[in-house]
């Protein structure tokens, strides 16, 4: 028998639009959610489903939404602040855990902490589910496949295309992430190391390139258990703008300041003030507007390109929406490997996981 699909923080942003996505396909989700208000407007919004009441505050009311066999999926974020309480009542009831983060901090805490204990109790662990970062774990997993055991280093680039805007959410997790240590997969490691700490320019067709800077995604964790012979990953993510050469500096400088008290809260207030939280996100006309592309090249270690992988599709949220829902009913079919922390290849299979992408809206394109 199926497990159910427990959404928390289904009134938000990222949540209502992950539970349409979900009755699109047929499932029947419990929405939960601190607001008994909102969720009553959502559920007749929808048809119909059954609502809870929970607290990140409260972790106890996180706690009792999920019983063995569950698929709890979390869109609660700043994924680092209020993320363990999902987390932890997926991993006590040996349950299934599906989250929409990008954080860096917060997925390298899920793989480096939580999956032992997922592993101990059954539990699967599935972190950074949507747009951050599967598309990249996909693209990156097809061009070190089709490169062989010569490949020892991956480049992933990600690049958005028009202008849709962002959630409030989404700006409070990029806030956050800024100010916590990411990291990087450099000398046959993980190491730490601020976003934005590399600048890397890509050949896209445009005459002037496209300037990426470096990112933490959980492609880092993932494609190395995959591929043991790799000594470097990089996962780059693609900015406009001529301050994008300066952002080693800006790193630099940012990574001075958090070590010391007084200038970090300085900095939490500075930025915190642009942070609003769930405050909406772009609608369908906006997001409609815009499309992603992503691109990944195996090389040698000498530098040698064997082979590219890209992919194209529908902007970040849509793709970022749907991927959640598709996650949420293959796992509760059973379809999830193995428990512990799992990247997207390992829970599903290199050919499930291109399949679940393509039906997301992002397919390559040969």
């Amino acid at each position: 028998m199926p497990g159910r699909i427990v959404l928390f923080g289904a009134t938000g942003y990222t949540g209502a639009m992950t539970a349409r996505a979900l009755v699109a396909r047929g499932a029947k989700p419990v929405l939960a959610a601190r607001s008994a208000q909102r969720l009553e407007r959502l559920t007749e919004d929808l048809g119909g489903l059954e609502t809870r009441i929970a607290d990140v505050t409260r972790p106890e009311t996180v706690r009792a939404l999920v019983q063995d066999r569950d698929v709890l999926l979390a869109t609660v974020g700043p994924f680092f602040r209020w993320g363990a309480p999902a987390i932890e009542a997926a991993i006590d009831a040996g349950a299934v855990y599906i989250d929409s983060s990008g954080e860096p901090a917060f997925i390298r805490r899920v793989f480096e902490h939580y999956g032992r204990r997922a592993e101990r109790t059954g539990a699967s662990l599935l972190t950074a589910f949507g747009y951050d970062w599967v598309p990249g774990n996909l693209a990156g997993a097809l061009a070190l496949k089709e490169a062989g055991e010569e490949a020892t280093h991956v480049q992933i680039g990600y690049f958005g295309q028009g202008t849709a805007g962002s959630s409030g959410g989404t700006q409070a997790s990029l806030i956050g992430s800024v100010l916590e240590p990411s990291f990087a997969f450099r000398g046959g490691r993980l190491r730490t190391e601020r976003i934005g700490a590399r600048v890397r320019k890509f050949d896209l067709g445009d005459s002037r390139g496209q300037l990426a800077i470096s990112v933490g995604g959980s492609e880092h964790l993932t494609l190395p258990t995959l591929h043991p012979q790799l000594q470097e990953v990089d996962v780059l993510l693609g900015r406009p703008g001529a301050y994008v050469r300066l952002m080693p500096l800006i790193s630099a400088v940012i990574a001075g300041a958090t070590r010391l008290p007084p200038a970090r809260a300085m900095l939490e207030t500075v930025l915190g003030r642009q942070a609003k939280g769930s405050t909406g996100g772009p609608d369908e006309a906006a997001r409609s507007r815009s499309s992603s592309m992503l691109l990944a090249t195996a090389y040698t270690e000498d530098g040698r390109e064997l082979n590219a992988v890209k992919l194209e599709g529908v902007n970040s949220y849509t793709f970022g929406f749907e991927m959640l829902a598709w996650a949420a009913i293959e796992a509760a079919a059973g379809n999830v490997n193995a428990p512990g922390a799992l990247g997207p290849v390992t829970a599903f299979g290199l050919h499930e996981l291109e399949a679940g992408v393509r039906a997301a809206g992002i397919s390559r394109v040969r």
